[in-house]
């Protein structure tokens, strides 16, 4: 069976964008071993571009309202439910996971969205509660400024979301460092 390679780039201060030395790797399905895509390698001086596109970015995002970040991150939630067996796929394709369980991340990945959109408008700035069988969440709403989140392989879109939701409706600005799945390899 051929597989389509998508060839993607890092997204940094809103633009699409390679890495600064031009380096790329594979991504490969770790059940098949196929190349599906090829994705920047980035190094210590991308890291440092996007950090400098979050402090440019944060003076605007910190005068953001509670209810104008609640309303982006709602619309984020929606986008995930529109595209939810698309990226169902793509989850499954990049971690090799069987597209039954990618499809059950979805719903979760929406919902935490909207539960910091929620708290987004909880202006004493904690909220406790059982949200999810076994947890607890707390939020604490204080923006810090610039917050670095990095990814794991095994449910990256999950994960990605329990870092971004909550930064984003505390008035942060984030870069998100997507870890380099189990199975990749320099491009040749």
């Amino acid at each position: 069976m051929s597989v389509t390679v998508s060839h993607h780039k890092n997204l940094v201060g809103g633009e699409w964008v390679d890495s600064l030395d031009g380096g790329t790797m594979e991504v490969l399905n770790p059940a098949t071993g196929e190349t599906i895509a090829e994705v920047p390698s980035s190094t210590a001086k991308d890291v440092d571009r996007a950090v400098a596109a979050a402090k440019e970015a944060l003076p605007e995002w910190l005068e953001t309202t509670p209810g104008e970040r609640a309303e982006l991150l709602l619309k984020l939630a929606d986008l995930i439910d529109e595209h939810a067996e698309e990226l169902a796929k793509l989850e499954s394709t990049n971690v090799g996971k069987p597209l039954s369980y990618a499809r059950d991340e979805m719903p979760v990945c929406s919902d935490n969205i909207r539960f910091f959109a929620g708290a987004a408008r909880v202006l004493e700035g904690r909220a406790a509660g059982e949200y999810m069988r076994g947890y607890t969440s707390f939020l604490r709403r204080e923006p810090l400024g610039i917050v670095a989140g990095i990814v794991p392989w095994n449910y990256p879109l999950m994960m990605a979301v329990w870092k971004l939701a909550p930064a984003l409706a505390a008035g942060n600005v984030q870069v998100l460092k997507p870890s380099p799945p189990r199975s990749c390899r320099p491009a040749s």
